[in-house]
């Protein structure tokens, strides 16, 4: 006996067909009728009217050159020391100001409260409000 001269006891058998259709011609599978086989039978996806109810998202998001500050205000600057330079870092050590996304966001002073101590501000812009109030308790703005 060889390998090549061997035969199987039970062959491969398919089923035996019936005419209940299953993959053959067009509708053997009983599909079509109904609201498919009518004239003007153009039914949308349903995500298709799902989107176009969203709004749309008009202009250019991206990378804008008008990206908006982390707003700190001279109140909350007193919880430096008398001489101490502030800047974004310096902000962000003092849990003041966050980073977005990862990134140093641009830091504004703004005029609300009051300060009490002489500091030096760098690398932060400040209003002209901020800026009054920070000169008058001996501070400088660079």
């Amino acid at each position: 006996m060889e390998l090549h001269t061997l035969k199987r006891e039970h062959p491969n058998k398919k089923p035996r067909q019936v005419g209940r259709g299953g993959t053959r011609g067009k509708t053997s599978g009983r599909g079509g009728k109904g609201q498919t086989a009518r004239a003007g039978n153009k039914r949308r996806p349903q995500m298709r009217d799902i989107i176009k109810k969203l709004p749309k998202l008009r202009g250019y998001r991206f990378n804008s050159p008008s990206k908006k500050s982390s707003v700190v205000n001279v109140g909350a600057l007193n919880v430096f020391e008398a001489g101490a330079s502030i800047t974004p870092s310096t902000l962000f050590e003092k849990n003041l100001v966050r980073r977005i996304g990862g990134v140093m966001p641009s830091v504004k002073i703004l005029g609300n409260g009051d300060i009490t101590i002489k500091v030096e501000i760098s690398g932060c812009e400040v209003s002209k409000i901020a800026r009054e109030k920070i000169e008058k308790a001996g501070g400088t703005v660079k």
